[in-house]
């Protein structure tokens, strides 16, 4: 008998009950270190005191509307993105699976509207995520996303992860659209692209008009120790999508665009009913307040720093185990010689949670604001989970 829960996600025997900073507590009492934060959600930790009292201020004054009329807290959230990123404008979604959706009406909107019809195309790697509508897998355009489900939705070039050659050449195509990359994968096992490969990706666009499609679902909001990670590499997409760390936990999305990238998107052409409520919006402005502030994210590369050379310390005292470290700022990955899910599962039985990722990674990405003291735990745990399959 299939259970009441679709069983599309195969769940750790674990059940959470409290949160707390960067701690779970189980329902048996046992705590554990939470290095996933609900994959990149919690940017501020579990229960953050700042987001509860925004969140019971907003719930005590209005919970939602509808988007046919202004929402104050939804203006205000846009305002801030504006001012702070590229972008000239926002839509509010719930989720970055509702952004990829969006960002791939806008582009092909985008040039529909200026009566060039042919380019349809985007441009997408492989070893990307961008969710699981149809948009999304066949974005992605991998089996283990797309296997069972087509036909699928036309329209995506799929070429292999730093093909510099492919890409110049698919580039010249009258049909390409857009080019869509994540700045740093997720799934795709903690892999950055180059500050140079992301630089030469937005000359690439320039040269043939192409809009340059960012998806920071995972990598932006503070994770990389600047607001979006693309900042690093000192350019501007034309198209962005933002979800995850955005809400702190609460569900928001937003695909941020330039004017000119988003002039098809007029009225009438796109909606939600949920996205940019009240609640949601109140939440994430709060989000944004503190986490785009220069100080925090000086401490988001600090803390990064520290884990990073505390990591390859583990790498080197079992090579058995680990293989090296990737990422940077506090979206670190661990690749793995033993089996990651051994790995993540061993983590397990010491109280750590981390988040299997592609290419036999552990993914390790705690609350922005996690202390140094939970930092120097982070190794402890990890070192015992990897002594006790280095002795078996």
């Amino acid at each position: 008998m299939i259970p009441s829960v679709l069983p599309t996600y195969s769940r750790a025997p674990l059940t959470f009950v409290k949160g707390e900073g960067s701690w779970l507590t189980e329902a048996d009492g046992r705590r554990f270190l939470d290095l996933g934060a609900g994959i990149a959600v919690n940017s501020l930790g579990h229960a953050a005191p700042e987001l509860v009292a925004v969140l019971t201020e907003q719930a005590n004054t209005l919970w939602h509307v509808s988007n046919l009329y202004n929402i104050p807290a939804q203006q205000k959230l846009a305002d801030a993105l504006v001012d702070k990123t590229f972008a000239d404008t926002a839509f509010f979604t719930n989720s970055g699976t509702e952004a990829c959706e969006l960002a791939v009406k806008m582009a092909r909107k985008y040039w529909y509207d200026k009566g060039d019809t042919a380019r349809t195309d985007i441009i997408t790697f492989s070893g990307s995520f961008h969710g699981r509508s149809s948009a999304g897998i066949a974005a992605a355009g991998s089996q283990k996303m797309t296997k069972g489900f087509g036909p699928l939705l036309p329209g995506f070039i799929h070429l292999e992860f730093g093909d510099h050659a492919a890409l110049t050449e698919a580039a010249k195509s009258p049909t390409v659209a857009g080019i869509l990359v994540e700045p740093v994968q997720g799934e795709g096992g903690i892999r950055p692209m180059p500050d140079v490969c992301l630089k030469g990706l937005r000359d690439l666009c320039d040269e043939h008009g192409i809009l340059m499609m960012l998806d920071e679902v995972q990598c932006g909001m503070g994770r990389t120790g600047k607001l979006f990670a693309h900042e690093w590499a000192g350019v501007t997409p034309d198209i962005m999508m933002v979800a995850k760390g955005i809400g702190g936990g609460f569900p928001l999305g937003a695909v941020l665009a330039t004017e000119n990238a988003a002039s098809g998107m007029v009225a009438g052409t796109h909606g939600s009913t949920y996205g940019g409520n009240p609640l949601a919006c109140a939440v994430g402005g709060k989000v944004m307040e503190i986490i785009a502030d220069d100080a925090f994210l000086a401490e988001v590369n600090r803390k990064g720093g520290i884990m990073r050379q505390k990591l390859e310390g583990l790498v080197a005292s079992y090579p058995d185990v680990f293989e090296s470290v990737r990422g940077t700022g506090l979206m670190l990955g661990l690749k793995c010689k033993a089996t990651n899910t051994d790995i993540v599962k061993a983590g397990y039985a010491q109280g750590v949670l981390t988040v299997p990722a592609a290419d036999n990674v552990i993914r390790l990405l705690p609350p922005l604001n996690i202390s140094d003291d939970d930092i120097r735990m982070v190794v402890t745990l990890l070192d015992k989970a990897a002594k006790s399959l280095s002795s078996e």
